[in-house]
């Protein structure tokens, strides 16, 4: 079986023209090539099935471009996805109209913007856009607004709590979108916690505050009395600055709304990440992934109470200044040793999601809930 003579010439002609890219729409059996003059475009017409002729399309191409008919080896799918492509065959994946080929060049940690736009143009996806933007030389270049406005228009139709996640996440990155489109992301937290997860990841000192939430009542008193031992590199007293100050008040109300009503575990796996992230300049050295709630609560109680750790002498340093902030560093400590350790009791058992987990996290998100409360007095 061979193609038609007139396929087979067109597609030759074709591949003679410096091609920069190669995309096969299936459906319609249709060959679209991309080059420095623009776009081009071969209407197959086949003399066998489908499956077939399109295989003996890729076999044509394949041979022109790499010199063996044999395509893009399947063995090598799962390595390319793993970013191992050598960086100088990117250009020639990209000829071959495989999409696996194409995710390869995605993955590739040698993608420059140039292969980025060809890769987008070849394969324009959401999983394709989050992995560009994932990518330094990509993220920074003018060509990653254009991948973000596409997430931005997907949102919505992102099925996966975790790619939404994702997508908010990577939408927020310097200089991709503007303070309009910044304000009515977040405005869709409202009724989707998980799109306030991105936020918390990406910009936990920098959120929204469309309602004008303050700092604490008692945050210029504290930064007075703390700021000395800020200037010597005290982290307890520079995590109660952060956290008492406007920016950390948001953040830690963000963090409560989430926590009040998460969607599913992976939400919930998230946020603990994210708010033991926040506090992890402080976290002792002695906690573990063997903690439940309960033993995390009596470990940072038992630091307090006894100052036998490493950071006991900023702890010693602040309480002789701020005595009345005993609470609040016990709330820091307890916070930043949140993890799956403390969720897997629960999660182990269920795989329960809405209102039902939230039923069952009841005696997780109570204790958690008071320490916000004590860092919001």
């Amino acid at each position: 079986m061979a193609l038609s003579n007139e396929d087979n010439l067109r597609l030759n002609v074709l591949l003679a023209n410096k091609v920069q890219a190669i995309r096969i729409d299936e459906s319609k059996m249709i060959v679209y090539a991309l080059s420095e003059r623009g776009e081009a475009k071969i209407q197959l017409h086949p003399n066998c099935r489908d499956e077939l002729y399109l295989r003996l399309v890729r076999e044509l191409i394949s041979g022109y471009i790499l010199g063996s008919p044999g395509g893009y080896p399947v063995y090598l799918k799962r390595w390319t996805r793993m970013g191992q492509s050598k960086d100088d065959s990117l250009e020639q994946l990209l000829m071959l109209g495989e999409p696996e080929a194409v995710v390869a060049v995605v993955h590739a940690p040698g993608l420059t913007p140039e292969l980025a736009r060809r890769t987008w143009w070849a394969m324009p996806d959401a999983d394709n856009a989050r992995s560009l933007l994932r990518n330094e030389n990509v993220a920074r270049d003018e060509f990653a607004k254009l991948l973000a406005a596409y997430l931005v228009e997907y949102l919505p139709f992102e099925e996966d709590v975790a790619n939404l996640i994702e997508s908010v996440r990577l939408i927020l990155q310097p200089g991709l979108i503007d303070e309009e489109t910044r304000q009515k992301i977040w405005i869709k937290g409202r009724t989707k916690t998980a799109y306030f997860i991105g936020f918390l990841l990406m910009q936990p000192d920098d959120l929204p505050n469309p309602l004008l939430l303050p700092a604490r009542l008692d945050a210029d008193h504290i930064q007075t009395c703390l700021s000395p031992l800020v200037a010597k590199g005290n982290q307890i007293a520079t995590q109660l600055l952060r956290t008492t100050s406007g920016s950390g008040q948001i953040f830690l109300e963000t963090c409560e709304r989430v926590l009040r009503k998460p969607s599913n575990q992976e939400v919930v796996n998230t946020l603990f990440e994210v708010i033991a992230g926040y506090f992890e300049s402080i976290r002792p050295d002695d906690y573990d992934d063997d903690m439940n709630i309960l033993s995390l609560i009596e470990r940072a109680s038992n630091l307090c109470e006894t100052c036998e750790d490493t950071t006991s002498v900023e702890r010693r340093e602040v309480l002789a200044v701020l005595p009345e902030m005993q609470d609040a560093i016990k709330a820091m400590l307890i916070l930043s040793g949140l993890g799956y350790s403390v969720l897997r009791p629960i999660f182990s058992r269920t795989t329960a999601i809405g209102s039902l987990m939230r039923k069952k996290l009841a005696p997780l998100t109570g204790p958690i809930l008071e320490q916000f409360a004590v860092l919001q007095q």
